[in-house]
């Protein structure tokens, strides 16, 4: 299982809005710290915004911020968000037909796990001052 370019730039970009929490920070400024396309980011931001996980003020002095303390937001939150559904295999989606199938114990156990270890690291955990 590998996450997209999303799950990891966004959390990258994240970290920056933790560690400055709550003061705003702008994507150009991101872009540039964390080189990070300016483009991507603002798709990415987009998502998060969506989720209520970050705010943004316009203006010339705006810029984006997080919604919450950086100890309320949970990386599992953040993937979710940016890749939908933690689902290493299709046989533990909804689309997987076959429920005898011998391996889905494993991928369920799998996708559990893995949105456990998320969800126990807080956006916090990773500020490194």
């Amino acid at each position: 299982m590998k996450f997209s370019t999303k799950a990891e730039y966004g959390l990258r970009a994240m970290v920056v809005l933790a560690r400055d929490y709550p003061y705003l920070r702008s994507i150009p400024e991101i872009s540039l710290e964390e080189n990070i396309s300016a483009k991507y980011l603002e798709q990415i931001f987009i998502k998060l915004r969506g989720a209520d996980i970050i705010v943004s003020q316009k203006g010339k002095s705006g810029g984006y911020t997080l919604t919450r303390e950086p100890n309320k937001i949970t990386v599992g939150e953040i993937v979710e968000t940016l890749e939908g559904k933690i689902e290493p295999t299709k046989c533990n989606s909804p689309e997987c037909k076959n429920n005898q199938c011998a391996s889905k114990k494993v991928w369920v156990k799998l996708s559990q796990e893995i949105k456990r270890t998320l969800d126990n690291i807080k956006l916090s955990d990773l500020i490194t001052k």
